[in-house]
């Protein structure tokens, strides 16, 4: 095989069809020279002249006679091989996906989506994988097909795209001081105890630098890995959490907290998700990457301000 032209295949099986080089190179847009060029090639492969002229005609060989079935066969699923998919509807197809997913988003969006997915594409389960594979290349080596959540930057190849941006809100429950204060000020965020979310167990943020930079400094009094924990942690304490605004709205509720705007000038949170590209024109992903779109944006219209 090293030195035979695969594009052969195509021509032998239009010259079989045909049996005419001008109409067999009509067929394939060429030219009739360069038909008689690959005719010729194809006699020198098989050892055999494939087509003889009798008459005005060219009649087929028992050679070719033989050949001509599977010829047309192996070109077809050739052909195949660059047509686009005709895989099965990926509203029905039965498919698992891996999903690294934020801990806020796992109590915050992600009933929506599976809601929205067992409607839309009711095939399509979703396996959520542990976030502490976050800091591995778990979208490059295939352990995870979708992240959603805060996306951090990874390997070069990776494809991102922003869902929303999110404001962070101070939450309390409703008997904390903060939560009777009309307005909270730096001074007053500052002065309570706080609880923060972290899966590194990191106690220093974005909220700590602008504090000290009014010459502030706030008590962490617990550090937890889970957005969900530290939630139920501010229902029973007088410890002081951060959510986000329109994404916490169901969960906040639910549990009955209180919210008060962050006295501080913090950048929005960016939502986005991100896969490999390997996936990035593969139908099903395709369908669970357009309907994850689809909630977020929902959640992002018809959030109302939390107080």
């Amino acid at each position: 095989m090293d030195y035979v032209d695969l594009n052969l295949i195509v021509a032998l099986d239009a010259l079989l069809a045909e049996n005419s080089v001008t109409k067999a190179a009509a067929r394939l847009h060429t030219s009739a020279p360069a038909m008689s060029r690959a005719l010729a090639r194809l006699r020198r492969a098989f050892d055999d002249p494939l087509l003889v002229r009798a008459g005005r005609d060219l009649v087929p060989t028992p050679r070719a006679l033989e050949l001509r079935g599977e010829v047309h066969a192996v070109a077809t699923r050739a052909r195949g091989l660059f047509e686009p998919s005709n895989a099965a509807d990926p509203r029905t197809a039965v498919r698992m996906f891996d999903l690294q997913v934020s801990d806020m988003l796992s109590t915050t969006f992600m009933p929506s989506l599976i809601d929205d997915l067992r409607v839309q594409a009711p095939g399509i389960s979703l396996r959520l994988r542990p976030e502490n594979l976050e800091d591995t290349p778990v979208l490059r080596e295939g352990l995870v097909d979708l992240e959603i959540g805060i996306i951090r930057p990874g390997d070069p190849e990776i494809r991102s795209e922003t869902l929303l941006t999110e404001v962070l809100i101070g939450v309390v429950r409703p008997h904390h001081p903060l939560a009777r204060t009309k307005t909270v000020t730096p001074q007053r965020f500052a002065a309570a105890d706080h609880i923060v979310v972290s899966r590194r167990g990191r106690t220093h943020g974005p909220i700590d630098e602008q504090l000290a930079e009014l010459g502030l400094r706030r008590r962490v009094v617990a550090v937890v890995p889970a957005f969900a924990g530290a939630l139920f942690l501010a229902r029973e304490t007088d410890l002081v959490c951060v959510a986000p605004a329109r994404l916490g709205r169901l969960m906040l509720d639910t549990l009955g907290l209180r919210t008060f705007p962050i006295p501080l000038t913090l950048p929005p949170a960016t939502i986005g998700m991100a896969w490999h590209p390997r996936n990035h024109h593969d139908r099903t992903h395709q369908l669970l990457r357009d309907r994850t779109r689809h909630i977020m944006a929902t959640a992002a219209e018809q959030a109302r301000p939390v107080t």
